[in-house]
């Protein structure tokens, strides 16, 4: 499946006043030049509902260096290549998000892309290697992930999928699982505009949410959870989220990591309080200062940064951009049967009593 414009309503369609300018998308892909794309699978008669979500910061062919920074709030899940981004303030090549069990295939199906896509990095003589992002969270009540159904060729069609255009919402790609604050959610996307100085800057995040308890749930300083607290069915927090935060704002590795640390102020809006059992961790990149990867520098190299102490407005943008990225996600769901436990139905949120709620 590739993101296309969502058939379901989202959020601010059904009236919910979210602070902050969006971008024209509200979406990460206002970032220029960024762009996402799915691979969703779906089939009930295996009790398969799971898929891959592809991020692609930058459209050259080149390899190319992508600034970034990465903050674990809670590490009960995983997302591959921190290490590096951490110690270096960078990665090259795409960011994958899928199931827990499909990390692996998704990482090979990305190290084969990344071989094929950037040739002259890999080729000749270097000796480069391929460290793809792959994060995920766990779609075990909805699909059955023992069955292993993501292999490399999903992350590769994914990839192959992409557009820079509206993302689809809910049941798309690694989403078509996922769960938050027991209502069917998966995939959300939102965009924030915010000027510094004499410019204008596009913060954008993608979530996987599949967090939270629906008491926990609140919207907008709404209890929307213990006002709808209809088909919740969980005693403990089981989930994970995944928050990608891009921006085309020139900033420093350790600039990024505290915008991925502002990924918890967004989630935390929601009500969750990042539990045990749910693995949070963010990733914030950015798409300015387009360059060569360092092994093919020269020995000095010259960047743009924005001061530091200018910079609020972004971790603002940011925090506004993930809090209604999670709240597109709930709204975007739809009704599905539990696989584990068996016979039961996850909800799709009432858009009608949502929306009363806020007229």
């Amino acid at each position: 499946m590739t993101s296309s414009a969502p058939a379901r309503p989202r959020a601010r369609d059904l009236g919910l006043p979210f602070p902050g300018t969006p971008g024209p998308l509200n979406a990460i892909t206002d970032i220029a030049g960024l762009a996402v794309g799915f691979c969703t699978l779906t089939d009930p008669a295996q009790h398969m509902r799971t898929g891959v979500t592809a991020i692609l910061p930058r459209p050259q062919r080149q390899a190319m260096p992508v600034w970034a920074g990465q903050f674990t709030l809670n590490g009960n899940g995983e997302m591959t290549g921190t290490h590096w981004i951490n110690d270096a303030g960078y990665f090259l090549g795409p960011v994958l998000i899928t199931n827990t069990h499909g990390v692996g295939a998704a990482h090979s199906g990305a190290t084969r892309w990344m071989l094929d896509h950037y040739a002259d990095h890999f080729g000749g003589a270097h000796h480069a290697w391929a460290m793809p992002v792959v994060a995920e969270t766990y779609d075990g009540v909805l699909n059955d992930i023992n069955a292993m159904f993501v292999r490399p060729e999903h992350a590769i069609a994914a990839l192959e999928a992409r557009s820079t255009g509206p993302v689809a919402e809910g049941s798309t790609g690694g989403g078509n699982g996922m769960i938050a604050y027991e209502f069917k959610a998966g995939t959300g996307t939102a965009s924030r505009i915010a000027r510094i100085g004499a410019s204008d800057y596009t913060v954008g995040a993608l979530v996987q949410a599949n967090h939270g308890l629906r008491p926990w749930l609140n919207i907008l300083g709404r209890p929307v959870g213990r006002l709808m607290p209809e088909g919740s069915f969980r005693s403990q927090e089981s989930g994970s989220t995944i928050v990608v935060l891009a921006t085309d704002a020139p900033l420093s590795g350790l600039s990024l990591r505290h915008m991925a640390r502002r990924a918890a102020l967004g989630i935390g809006r929601g009500g969750t309080p990042g539990g045990n059992n749910s693995g949070d961790i963010f990733l914030a990149l950015s798409t300015a200062n387009p360059g060569p990867m360092p092994d093919a520098a020269p020995a000095v190299s010259t960047r743009q940064e924005l001061n530091i102490d200018l910079i609020d407005p972004l971790y603002l943008a940011a925090v506004e951009a993930v809090e209604e990225a999670v709240v597109n996600a709930i709204v975007a769901g739809e009704d599905v049967a539990t696989v584990k436990p068996a016979g039961r139905i996850c909800r799709g949120i009432d858009h009608d009593r949502l929306a009363a709620l806020f007229r």
